[in-house]
């Protein structure tokens, strides 16, 4: 494999630079995105069952907003009320869809640049095959004449090898394209399911600060 890697040149180390950094981003967002540290699935009953009367103390509250981002957004509506017991309705709404704009930034961190390398890996594939190419046709003097009296082994070689750089292209586009689909779906799956949830717990803080 690295003799692959050297024979291709060196446009091929931005698509090696590339494919690291793709696969750091693809172990930190498998990491990031467990459904523990993102929807509990147990959370909200949990939530709803301790302010089942009143607003939770601040360390309950404090340690909610820790445990993953469900919570955070639940505790923000927990402290709206703490601060102001006679909160609005709309302003409850504002302030759970204010934290949940700021979780789901934090969900879709580092996907733009998956996308990125999905998009660009084959162009700096073709680009690498397209140096390569007139490396190889200029070495022979650059007229046809020259390029008949070469050797076809050593043609075919050559054209191989600058060929090493679109075929690594599309390996590195390839996988990076499946995953970020794959977390942009799971994404919006998160946000949908926060975005139910924060519904119901509205309805409930809305009850208690009817009482």
């Amino acid at each position: 494999m690295l003799s692959i890697i050297q024979a291709a040149g060196w446009p091929i180390w931005p698509l090696v630079a590339c494919s690291i950094l793709a696969l750091a981003i693809i172990i930190e967002r498998f990491i990031s995105l467990k459904t523990d540290k993102v929807l509990p699935p147990k959370l909200l009953d949990e939530a709803l069952t301790v302010s089942r009367h009143a607003v939770p103390a601040p360390d309950v509250v404090a340690k909610l907003e820790q445990n993953s981002a469900l919570g955070e957004v639940l505790a923000s509506g927990f402290r709206a009320l703490n601060s102001d017991p006679r909160c609005p309705e709309a302003d409850l709404r504002a302030t759970l869809e204010g934290a949940g704009r700021a979780v789901g930034h934090r969900l879709e961190r580092y996907l733009t640049a998956l996308a990125t390398i999905a998009s660009a890996a084959p162009l700096l594939g073709l680009l690498g095959t397209v140096i390569g190419m007139i490396e190889i046709f200029g070495s022979q003097g650059g007229g046809a004449q020259a390029v008949t009296g070469t050797n076809p082994a050593q043609l075919a070689h050559g054209i191989s090898v600058a060929l090493y750089n679109t075929a690594f292209g599309l390996i590195v586009a390839i996988p990076s394209l499946i995953f970020w689909r794959y977390f942009r779906a799971r994404v919006d799956a998160y946000l949908l399911g926060m975005e139910l949830a924060s519904e119901r717990f509205v309805r409930h803080l809305n009850g208690l600060r009817a009482r």
